[in-house]
């Protein structure tokens, strides 16, 4: 089993994410994140999703998608073929004496502090997943009060998977 990233291109409709992630409850598949935004087209929506499962259960996925009404086109980005990112929002505890350590590992991620207080500070870093993780893990000793991520969201490089809608619909109609 390998970790896969799927963009799904929706109608912006309510009640379309529930159907979705209801869809990969009721088979069993764990979603490892989901971002759902607007997309280029007015009246649609990008899910970009993350999971793990073997590439037979991905096949699953994407032939169960097309058959939701609301989907027009599921796209399964490949690693070296798409730029991906995860923001996360770290508050941190920090006194007087830890900040210049804070500041520096702040500093070596190319991360930014978006708020002080007198006890805290919020770190706000954008990047690969694993580079939010490590930053993480460097600021733990410090003591970590809150902590918000987005999950993965990502597109392919280059022209590589652009349908236009009707071309997205059509396609849908033959699978």
């Amino acid at each position: 089993m390998k970790q896969h990233t799927i963009t799904v291109l929706v109608n912006d409709h309510p009640g379309v994410l529930q159907r979705v992630s209801s869809l990969f409850g009721r088979r069993g598949y764990n979603i490892d994140s989901i971002t759902v935004g607007s997309s280029e087209d007015p009246g649609l929506s990008r899910m970009v999703i993350v999971t793990t499962v073997d590439d037979a259960k991905l096949e699953q996925i994407q032939k169960q998608l097309y058959k939701l009404i609301d989907v027009i086109q599921v796209t399964n980005l490949i690693t070296n073929q798409m730029v991906a990112g995860d923001l996360g929002l770290i508050k941190v505890r920090a006194d007087p004496s830890s900040r210049p350590e804070i500041l520096g590992v702040v500093e070596a991620f190319r991360a930014s502090v978006v708020d002080i207080s007198p006890i805290s500070l919020i770190v706000q870093i954008v990047g690969k997943p694993s580079k939010v993780d490590a930053m993480i893990e460097l600021l733990q000793p410090y003591g970590i009060l809150q902590l918000s991520r987005t999950g993965v969201t990502a597109m392919s490089r280059g022209d590589v998977n652009r349908y236009s809608c009707s071309q997205a619909a059509a396609v849908n109609r033959i699978i």
